[in-house]
């Protein structure tokens, strides 16, 4: 069955079988994954994570769920990809999907256009699972989440405050809620916050943005994109936020390289297509290989699972996307 991420809220505190995430929207699927996280670590469902580098990955996932641990009595699995399964992993996703037991399969994808949701993956997993979008196109439905993340910190925007944020942010809801902690952190004692307050405590902070690293990245411009790095770690942006965007980037690369006529498909702006294009010139297939597993070492050390700073993978992914790497 297909439903909306507000559903997916409800029905991921017991989640059973095979689900798939698609969409555009981090912060959706940073809130939906941290519920299923939360009732595996309640109900001491041991947790595993794939990242799908090329099709054969998928055996991996596979012989998980067929071969419980001794400790385990039942697998909370998460995979991150943009490469569907071959034949031979769909005819095993409907054995799984046929007697998932107490397992969970989790899919996270990227957006997928309309031939992606009539695939074979999302078909059986539609009439057998659960699929969800996480694209939020209508602005009340944005400010409806971010009202739910305002409530999590105790503050409340005026309605203009909302407009402003959600235009300031160009309507990324990710970067809009670290906004709202940076408020609620900057006026502790106030629980309504009017636009002049909004305004004071963000504008300051707006010389550079992570959509300006962005366009220095693509470009290639090192010198650029260090010197915005270091603004927005000056400026207390996110990890998180640095990651997502880095994250964003460097999987569009990867599939533009997958499939060049993709590019038209992925909901880039038509001004900056060439410099997508560009861009994946400058890295080899093996290069490509290592990115995920750069990715994964910032995002354990954000959350504190590795001692190796996340500043520095950050750095080094930087010099990459810009075809200076610091290390061989």
């Amino acid at each position: 069955m297909k439903i909306d991420y507000f559903q997916a809220l409800k029905h991921s505190q017991n989640a059973m079988g095979a689900w798939i995430l698609h969409g555009q929207e981090p912060l959706l699927e940073q809130n939906l994954l941290d519920q299923f996280r939360k009732y595996w670590q309640n109900q001491e469902i041991e947790r595993q994570r794939y990242d799908i580098h090329n099709v054969n990955d998928w055996k991996q996932v596979f012989q998980a769920l067929n071969s419980l641990s001794l400790f385990s009595q039942a697998l909370g699995i998460e995979v991150h990809s943009h490469i569907k399964p071959d034949a031979q992993a769909l005819k095993q996703l409907k054995l799984f999907i046929q007697d998932p037991q107490q397992n969970t399969l989790v899919i996270v994808m990227p957006k997928q256009d309309s031939a992606g949701l009539k695939s074979s993956l999302f078909k059986t997993v539609e009439a057998n699972g659960v699929v969800v979008s996480l694209n939020l196109p209508y602005e009340k439905d944005q400010q409806k989440i971010l009202e739910l993340e305002a409530k999590k910190v105790d503050i409340q925007l005026d309605q203009t405050a909302w407009q402003w944020l959600l235009e300031h942010h160009e309507h990324n809801l990710l970067a809009a809620k670290n906004s709202l902690i940076r408020v609620s952190d900057t006026f502790p004692e106030h629980k309504n916050i009017s636009i002049a307050e909004l305004l004071n405590c963000l504008q300051d902070q707006s010389r550079y943005s992570i959509y300006d690293l962005s366009d220095a990245l693509l470009k290639a411009d090192f010198h650029q994109s260090i010197k915005i790095y270091q603004y927005l770690v000056a400026a207390d942006e996110p990890m998180s936020l640095i990651l997502w965007l880095l994250n964003k980037e460097m999987r569009l690369l990867m599939q533009i390289f997958e499939d060049p006529q993709s590019v038209t498909q992925l909901g880039i702006w038509q001004n900056k297509v060439r410099l997508y294009q560009q861009a994946v010139q400058r890295f080899s297939p093996q290069t490509f290989l290592r990115w995920p597993t750069l990715l994964l070492q910032v995002d354990l050390a954000i959350k504190g699972y590795s001692k190796h700073p996340a500043h520095l993978t950050v750095l080094q992914i930087i010099a990459i996307l810009c075809g200076k790497p610091l290390f061989n």
